[in-house]
């Protein structure tokens, strides 16, 4: 047997070297790395499985794994559970694969134990039973909280177990056909020798995981802890195993609660599915535009609303803008559901291209609500609240404006202009302000059933001219 050696292993994401070091090379992570004996030798095992014949030959794989054509797979089997929650539903594209591994993040009390209980229990009384195995909670505990959101939990099983060899034995020995795992970092196998939740458990354990859910095709979420950033704790390749990763967003004083999808295996990613916590639990909320703007009053300066597409979904909310002097060298510059550099370039394009004196004023700007918008197709409407508040003109009430901005002060087309512009018609709007197609040269022919007035421009001069700021 070859002589176990000492190497270095980051905890956060799995990078390993021969020598210590302070920072992490891939992560930029300080004081994260441990240290760990490996051995390099073959098991004998894993040999005796190559196929080592006495006569020195050596036959890889098992009889019958050859390659296959694409008409000889068999794709009957594919199917997904039936989830009466759209919401949910809709973020895996449209329900729950069987034999899918499916990682939800999000951060401690957000309300992902709570979500995937009323999942679990909703395939429990549809699809046959489920399964849900804490590893945090005892089973009292457990109880508390199912029976405080008022479920019947008819079909549905609970335990309380971390000892990995000891879960997947309830798993098999089980007929569910969805199983909780609450959460990953608490569960250990004893073939490891660390601690639960290294990056050494995590991989093995969901390897095991993943593993069970292709042979058994039993669906299986895990509940994953994030670090202060807000990624998922562990290494990256967790998020490569498994087939979907969800991540709950919210804010801890608002009620709503974003589930978003940045991978997925079997469906459309960065979709959103939106809820509102309530005492039994997570509401599904079936018009998100509806609710952005159900508070919002009269047409005051530094309000303008947007369309923007969180997926495929188009969402309308609304941008808000403060300018104020300043009484600061630096003037502040204060972004809320809004990138903070984005902000810095709006700011720069108004001062440069309208002659809006904002070097000496504070710009505040907020998404209401508690979403947070990434696409540059907000460019248009946080601009146009910047130069309202600053000049002190309201925006029309019944406008929606969207569009990316140029630092030559042009405005360039986004995608899925008329998707967004359906969402505004149906939401009672009755313009809407967007750029000019590329290459355009007068107003573009847009459908008529869309319900709202297309006011076409090619730069943000020109949108303030139009509404008079």
């Amino acid at each position: 047997m070859s002589k176990a050696r000492t190497e270095y292993l980051c905890r956060e994401c799995g990078y390993r070297t021969p020598r210590p070091l302070g920072r992490c090379p891939t992560c930029d992570a300080w004081g994260t790395f441990d240290a760990v004996a490996e051995q390099r030798a073959t098991p004998p095992a894993r040999r005796a499985a190559n196929g080592a014949t006495a006569g020195g030959g050596v036959q890889f794989g098992r009889p019958g794994t050859g390659p296959v054509g694409l008409d000889e797979i068999e794709v009957s089997g594919f199917e997904r559970l039936a989830l009466p929650m759209d919401e949910f539903a809709r973020v895996l594209g449209g329900g729950v694969v069987r034999g899918s591994l499916v990682l939800v993040g999000g951060d401690p009390g957000v309300g992902k134990s709570t979500l995937l209980t009323q999942v679990a229990n909703l395939v429990a009384g549809t699809s046959g039973s489920a399964l849900y195995i804490s590893g945090e909670e005892s089973l009292s505990q457990v109880g508390l909280r199912v029976r405080r959101m008022g479920l019947q939990a008819r079909g549905l099983r609970f335990a309380s177990e971390t000892d990995l060899d000891t879960i997947l034995g309830i798993i098999q020995h089980s007929d569910a056909r969805l199983v909780v795992i609450d959460s990953i970092q608490s569960v250990m196998s004893a073939n490891v020798d660390s601690l639960p939740g290294s990056v050494s458990q995590l991989r093995e354990c969901t390897l095991r995981f993943m593993q069970l859910a292709k042979a058994t095709g039993v669906a299986i979420f895990l509940v994953g802890h994030v670090t202060k950033e807000g990624a998922i704790a562990g290494p990256k390749v967790l998020e490569h195993m498994v087939d979907a990763v969800l991540y709950l967003e919210g804010e801890r004083f608002n009620a709503f609660r974003l589930l978003r999808s940045t991978k997925n295996r079997f469906g459309p990613t960065h979709e959103v599915g939106v809820f509102e916590m309530h005492e039994e639990g997570l509401v599904e909320v079936d018009n998100p535009s509806a609710l952005f703007l159900a508070e919002r009053g009269e047409a005051a300066p530094g309000s303008v609303v947007t369309v923007t597409l969180e997926g495929t979904r188009p969402i309308m909310v609304e941008v808000q803008a403060l300018a104020s002097k300043s009484s600061l060298a630096q003037p502040r510059r204060t972004a809320n559901g809004f990138d903070t550099n984005r902000l810095h370039l709006v700011a720069a394009v108004i001062s440069k291209r309208l002659a809006v004196p904002l070097w000496e004023q504070d710009l505040y700007l907020n998404v209401v609500g508690g979403l947070r918008i990434d696409e540059p197709a907000a460019d248009l409407a946080a601009a146009l609240a910047i130069v309202s508040s600053a000049r002190d003109r309201a925006v029309p009430n019944d406008l929606v404006a969207f569009g990316e901005l140029g630092l030559a002060g042009e405005l360039r087309s986004v995608g899925q202009v008329e998707r967004r512009l359906r969402e505004a018609g149906k939401l009672g709007f009755a313009r809407a302000l967007v750029p000019e197609p590329a290459g355009a040269t007068g107003r573009r022919a847009f459908p008529k059933d869309l319900g709202v007035e297309v006011l076409t421009v090619s730069t943000l001069r020109e949108a303030t001219r139009v509404l008079g700021l």
